[in-house]
């Protein structure tokens, strides 16, 4: 079964609208999934990691 067979009997009706709630403007929907830091200080931590690597990485070097 193709996805239009499967939907034909509600693909051309109208979208629904609420009579309590207004749409939500563009702006308004966009701003739901700009990016955000979910982890804050965790950029920091990963750039510290690769600095002590780094390091560990020129000792070893040096080292052999």
């Amino acid at each position: 079964m193709t996805a239009e067979e499967k939907y034909k009997d509600i693909i051309n009706m109208e979208h629904p609208t609420s009579k309590k709630h207004p749409r939500m403007s563009m702006e308004a929907r966009g701003a739901q999934f700009a990016p955000f830091a979910a982890l804050t200080g965790f950029e920091e931590e990963i750039e510290e990691t690769g600095r002590i690597a780094a390091d560990r990485a020129e000792k070893e070097g040096r080292l052999r």
